[in-house]
């Protein structure tokens, strides 16, 4: 049977933008769903028209017949496995992406922390993204952002360098120095006080889950990477370590903007 016999009109169309190359996070976007949805549909596809990869997708949409070799009871398995691999690939591409954006900056500090903010939401299936540089005393300001509503981007703006509540994620990541994963930001008691940054977080930002990793120098806490989801999904073990992944590349990204800086000063005629 062909696609159209088999797939649903939302399943045509989200198989149809990722076969022409459209991540997770842009096919969410675009259709107001979760990038975790969009992988569940692609799951369903693949076993719906037994195709094993992306190019075999697309290549079923465009009339070829379904590959022999794929039994149906192996359907659901084979699936999975090969969105996972997919997954793998563009994790590593996006890694090399990274480090290739961070060499060949010249200290444009704004387009490094954008792309691999960027990448981060992508592939940690967050919705949006803010790098807080560390001040010292629990006090941050949110230096980079991406994909943030704008009222709590105005409310950050406002703001400048802010003191963190010790119990809020920014305040215990700044007293434990360690990873703070918050299953559900308006589910903590916390939220039922007047604290200003956790009510910006939960209502101008409209986060739920929440993850911050510390980012750490030899100087101690530089600051912190934090992503968020609207909706209640907590980050698990594998998009945990991703974020730990770009937090250190930000902190590589951070003192190499600040090493060229410094150059260049030197440099410069007095």
């Amino acid at each position: 049977m062909s696609p159209d016999e088999v797939l649903s009109p939302r399943e045509i169309e989200i198989a149809s933008a990722y076969g022409q190359g459209d991540t997770y996070q842009a096919i969410a976007a675009r259709l107001g769903i979760a990038p975790s949805t969009v992988r569940t549909h692609l799951a369903t596809i693949y076993r719906k028209l037994e195709v094993s990869s992306k190019l075999d997708l697309h290549a079923r949409l465009g009339g070829a017949l379904p590959s022999a070799d794929m039994q149906t009871d192996h359907a659901a398995v084979i699936s999975e496995l090969a969105l996972s691999l997919e997954e793998s690939l563009r994790r590593e591409q996006a890694l090399a992406e990274v480090l290739r954006i961070i060499s060949g900056s010249r200290g444009d500090i704004d387009a490094v922390m954008s792309a691999i903010l960027g990448f981060a939401l992508e592939l940690c299936e967050a919705e949006f993204g803010i790098l807080f540089e560390h001040h010292g005393q629990g006090r941050y300001a949110a230096s980079h952002t991406r994909g943030i509503p704008k009222p709590f981007r105005d409310w950050l703006d406002t703001q400048g360098v802010f003191a963190a509540s010790p119990r809020t994620g920014l305040g215990r990541l700044a007293t434990t120095r360690a990873v703070v994963n918050i299953y559900d930001v308006r589910a903590e008691e916390i939220f039922q006080t007047d604290d200003p940054l956790r009510y910006a977080t939960a209502i101008l930002g409209g986060a739920r889950s929440f993850v911050a990793i510390p980012m750490m120098s030899c100087d101690g806490l530089v600051g912190a990477f934090t992503i968020y989801r609207q909706s209640v999904r907590p980050f698990g073990a594998q998009a945990t370590t991703l974020a730990q992944t770009f937090a250190d590349q930000s902190v590589i990204a951070l003192e190499n903007a600040r090493m060229i800086a410094a150059l260049r000063q030197k440099a410069s005629p007095a």
